[in-house]
Parts: C-alpha cells; sequence; structure tokens
C-alpha cells in the first residue's frame, strides 16, 4: 500500500493571504516506521523526558509561542524546521512530495481546500498508475489531519472514485480517506512541513525551508507533477512547477 500524508498550511478565508496550501508525502507503508523512528530521535533530542509530547507543527515553531519552542531564538526554531525537511530530503528515493498551491483570487467562488484536495487526488491516482505500469500494482490510501473539512472531503473522494474528477475516474485508491489527529502522527506533522515550507515560499517569497525539498516532487522526464501551482494572473510564472511544464511545450500528462 502507497499511502499519501496530507496536510495544509494557510487559512482558505483569509483575505490577507494571496495562496492556500495542500502538501503531502508518499511513501510505501513499509516506510512510515523509518520517517516515525527519525522524527521521534529528533523530538529525544527536543525533550528527552517525554519526546512523544513533541509535535512538529512548522508554524508553532516558527512563531515560538508555546513549549516546547518558547524561549529559543529565531535561528534555533527555524533549525528544528529544517532538520524536520532534511530527514525527509535524506530519505527513500521511492519517498517522494506532493502539494497543490492555490492563488485564490485566481478561484473566485472555488473552495481552495477541495480545489488542491481534487488536484492531488488526481496526481497521486496518475502516479500510482505510473507505479503500476512499472510492475507495482499496489494501491494508494490518503491520510489527513483531522478538520473541518472532514465530511466533505470523504464525499469528494467517494465521488472521485465513481463519478471521477475533472481528469478522469480515480481507478488507485483502496478507500475513502483516514483521518488522524496529527499529534498521534509523524508522517502528517512531516506533510505539514511540506506545506509550510511551500507555503512560505510562495506566500513569503521564502525558498529556504522549500529548496531543501524541491528535489523529492515527484518528477518525470523534468516535469514536476507532484507540485501543482493553480494561478491565472501571472502566465511567466518562473517557479519549477511553472517553469518545468513551460519547457515541456505544454506536453503534460497529467494536466
Amino acid at each position: 500500500m502507497h499511502l499519501l500524508y496530507l496536510d495544509d498550511s494557510g487559512s482558505a478565508p483569509n483575505r490577507n493571504e494571496q495562496y492556500f496550501i495542500l502538501g503531502g508525502l508518499s511513501v510505501f507503508e513499509a516506510q512510515a516506521h523509518w520517517f516515525t523512528k527519525e522524527l521521534d530521535t529528533l523530538a529525544e533530542s527536543i525533550d528527552p523526558k517525554n519526546p512523544q509530547s513533541v509535535e512538529f507543527h512548522a508554524s508553532e515553531i516558527f512563531s515560538r509561542r508555546n513549549a516546547p519552542w518558547k524561549g529559543m531564538s529565531r535561528e534555533e526554531a527555524k533549525g528544528i524546521i529544517k532538520s524536520v525537511l532534511k530527514i525527509l530530503a535524506g530519505s527513500y528515493d521511492s519517498a517522494r512530495a506532493f502539494a497543490c498551491i492555490v492563488h485564490k483570487d485566481s478561484y473566485p467562488g472555488r473552495d481552495p481546500v477541495e480545489l488542491a484536495f481534487e488536484d492531488l487526488c488526481s496526481r497521486f491516482d496518475i502516479y500510482l498508475s505510473n507505479l503500476r505500469d512499472s510492475g507495482d500494482r499496489q494501491r494508494g490510501l490518503l491520510i489527513l489531519d483531522e478538520s473541518a473539512h472532514e465530511t466533505s472531503l470523504q464525499g469528494m473522494a467517494r465521488d472521485f472514485r465513481t463519478l471521477g474528477t475533472r481528469w478522469g475516474v480515480l481507478r488507485n485508491l483502496a478507500d475513502t480517506p483516514f483521518f488522524v489527529n496529527s499529534k498521534a502522527s509523524r508522517l502528517v506533522q512531516m506533510a505539514d512541513h511540506i506545506a509550510y515550507a511551500t507555503f512560505r515560499r510562495y506566500q513569503m517569497c521564502d525558498a529556504q525551508y522549500f529548496d531543501i525539498i524541491s528535489s523529492k516532487f515527484h518528477s518525470v522526464g523534468g516535469v514536476i507533477h507532484g507540485l501543482s501551482h493553480k494561478e491565472n494572473e501571472n502566465p511567466e510564472c518562473m517557479c519549477i512547477a511553472c517553469l518545468s511544464r513551460r519547457l515541456s511545450g505544454g506536453r503534460v500528462p497529467t494536466e
């Protein structure tokens, strides 16, 4: 089974933010233990007496308002976020990052959460189809942080498997999404960091976190399929997602 852990960054209704991000980490089920072990080891260096109390939530680490981050310098906190991302950067070749960046003003009247979810479901399904073509016939499962969107996203995923997305019916998902408390899942915490790093890159033009993991986004033939920048206002965007598509001459099978 291939597992796609998802979490978001940015607030869909916040008009002071241009972007909403849904980010994810795809791993084969046997790899989940390795990621958990690596993050547990990092947590032990922060709170040796109670490492399980340490939740790696990137925005909270950055803000340093609450324990165990309170009292850290800004550079120390930034170092923790980078340490989490470096675990992904140094992980298995088959572990892949995914993210959808939604420019909210480009899609008036659309829910950016549902738009990003549909996009990543389709990209994950195509990723699994590519694996099946190479002999890996495992199906996929979506695992998300608990949120107010749980009921609507479960319904969307059911519809995707029967009625389809705008890109076709999803054929490689084993079940509807599972929702878990991020405190109990180190891999949801990693997905949170992927989303946060992507949010900082697009919302704040701060690429110091994103650059650590940029090579982990799923790509084929130089086209970065795992990263989707949905924006209508800047057709000449030079981000790696948009540039890789333009250099392909528009022949992008995932679009």
